[in-house]
């Protein structure tokens, strides 16, 4: 049994394919399925059921790469020992990032972070919070910023800040005369919600207690994925939409003269670095950790007479 090995079923078992493990690991098809079948034989089992399509693990081959990626990643940290011992923080770090939260917090964050790592090379994804935990546990990602809490044993979740919820109301809206709203405010007025996947469309759900109507003739509903274009339908379309505070950081005098803040305790989400129980890479997550407090303002730090929503 080779370490060699063990990635190559790790990664027949993450891609569900022969092939395409086998262009992920930068080996030929047949080299790959010749040293997963040498496994085999050493084990005397079968890890996977070759006869399904995608490849399915069998149930002593799931309970087999559970252990491999185990064994894997404890491999990983003696490499980390040495860069510690070295004082070096180098290699790569895959981050996820929630679209939501990616536009607004990682440009602060990358160009001083780079510099200060100049060997660290990331690479950045932005997915659905739903995505980002599928491929900690499966290895494809390092870490993951996103709201919390998952309530997900395999995932540990360090908070990093609390970012409030803000409305943002169209001049033609009744709530543009209130100087601050009240989750019940919002759920008599047209609501532009991003859609199904985004756990940001459950915690503005929960401000306005589930009672919401998109459109209030009834004409039509309307799906994104952009924080931006809810902006830009209230503008366009009348209504209100609910926005994280850190997108509004570069609006200009008549864009502010449009949010709203929540009564207390003020509707907030929180925002953590999360990574599964037995991570690695700890000193780079560490500095990325160290760099996205540098940049948040000092009042989302705490949650006092706030109420952190959940997107359930």
């Amino acid at each position: 049994m080779t370490l060699i090995q063990l990635e190559y079923i790790i990664a027949v078992d993450t891609y569900r394919s022969f092939v395409a493990a086998a262009e992920k690991c930068f080996v030929t098809q047949p080299t790959l399925s010749m040293q997963i079948q040498k496994l085999e034989e050493s084990l005397g089992a079968k890890i996977f059921d070759r006869s399904r399509q995608p490849v399915v693990p069998t149930e002593i081959g799931e309970k087999i790469i559970l252990q491999a990626r185990s064994v894997l990643t404890e491999s990983r940290k003696i490499n980390e020992i040495v860069q510690d011992k070295k004082g070096e923080i180098e290699g790569t770090l895959k981050i996820g990032v929630i679209p939501t939260i990616a536009p607004y917090l990682l440009p602060k964050v990358l160009i001083t972070f780079m510099e200060k790592y100049p060997k660290l090379q990331l690479q950045i994804w932005e997915y659905t919070t739903e995505r980002i935990v599928h491929e900690l546990k499966v290895g494809l990602l390092d870490c993951g910023v996103l709201s919390t809490p998952l309530n997900d044993q395999g995932i540990l979740e360090s908070p990093l800040f609390y970012e409030n919820f803000v409305a943002y109301i169209s001049e033609n809206s009744p709530l543009f005369s209130k100087k601050v709203l009240s989750g019940d405010d919002i759920a008599d007025d047209k609501l532009w919600l991003l859609n199904e996947g985004h756990c940001m469309r459950g915690q503005v759900l929960n401000i306005c207690h589930h009672k919401h109507n998109q459109d209030l003739s009834g004409r039509f509903e309307y799906n994104t994925g952009s924080v931006e274009t809810l902006k830009r339908m209230v503008d366009i379309n009348d209504g209100i939409t609910i926005l994280p505070e850190l997108s509004i950081s570069d609006y200009v005098d008549e864009q502010l003269d449009k949010i709203r803040y929540f009564k207390s305790p003020e509707p907030v989400r929180e925002i953590s670095l999360v990574t599964t129980q037995n991570y690695v890479k700890r000193h780079a997550i560490q500095a990325l950790e160290k760099e996205i407090l540098a940049v948040v303002p000092d009042k989302f730090k705490t949650k006092k007479k706030k109420e952190v929503l959940s997107f359930q």
